[in-house]
């Protein structure tokens, strides 16, 4: 018996789409190949008319249906794993596997997490603060102009994912903490980390990459994420301990008790 990629778990969001045609062709691909929604973030150009003419009647309830948000975080928030599209190659773009591979992975991702495939507009593609919130990217070979159109990428993807399929003792993934519960680890991370001076302060983000990177590997559940939470209250919690008795040690020293 085979095992195959959970669809309704899986869901395509376009950043900031440009082309009201590319969102249509979008909507038609995830109908052709059974993924789960389209998600939009702060589109340029929603014209429904255009969208709708290009999805066709037979994929006008996945129009109907698409989430729009006004920013990327907020969007990305309820998903346990998120892969980000990437035509650029670089040492910041880590973790770069071919449509193939990358669908391989989340059949046993999709089992038990929501999976979100990211695409950036279709003038430049995704930032590399937009890369920071992937777990891991995806590049489609190309062979001299890397640059595909936008709808043309997401057929390419979703594709690739519906044809994804394996044996019956495929690895379990359990269910990941999402974006929002990683996003509020690292933010108490960043914070803890520059007051003890392990960071610097002048650009912490950039030290946080690697942490990201690191902890990405790790598919992080929500009760890990707990207990680095938990790590990081502590370490904040000794900290001022430690000053607050250093202080209290001074003003002993300044102000000694007078003697009898």
């Amino acid at each position: 018996m085979e095992k195959k990629v959970n669809f309704d778990n899986i869901s395509i969001i376009l950043k900031q789409p440009r082309c009201p045609e590319n969102i249509g062709a979008a909507a038609r691909a995830i109908r052709n190949m059974g993924m789960g929604k389209l998600v939009l973030v702060d589109p340029k150009n929603c014209d429904l008319t255009r969208v709708l003419k290009m999805a066709t009647h037979f994929a006008s309830d996945v129009v109907e249906q698409m989430e729009v948000y006004e920013n990327l975080q907020e969007a990305i928030s309820p998903y346990n794993y998120v892969v980000g599209t990437t035509a650029r190659l670089g040492k910041k773009r880590r973790q770069i596997n071919t449509p193939s591979k990358t669908a391989e992975k989340l059949v046993s991702i999709s089992g038990e997490n929501l999976v979100a495939i990211l695409f950036g507009p279709e003038d430049k593609g995704l930032a590399n603060e937009d890369i920071r919130f992937c777990d891991a990217l995806v590049n489609i070979p190309t062979a001299k102009f890397s640059s595909l159109n936008l709808a043309q990428a997401v057929m390419i993807i979703c594709y690739e994912i519906f044809i994804a399929k394996q044996n019956e003792e495929r690895k379990f993934t359990p269910h990941l903490a999402n974006r929002y519960e990683l996003e509020g680890m690292y933010e108490q991370l960043k914070e803890i980390l520059v007051r003890i001076c392990y960071i610097s302060s002048d650009n912490p983000d950039y030290w946080m990459n690697k942490l990201r990177i690191f902890f990405s590997r790790l598919q992080l559940q929500a009760k890990e994420i707990s207990i680095i939470r938990g790590i990081c209250r502590q370490i904040d919690w000794y900290g001022k301990k430690c000053f607050n008795d250093g202080q209290r040690n001074l003003s002993c020293q300044r102000n000694p008790p007078e003697k009898r």
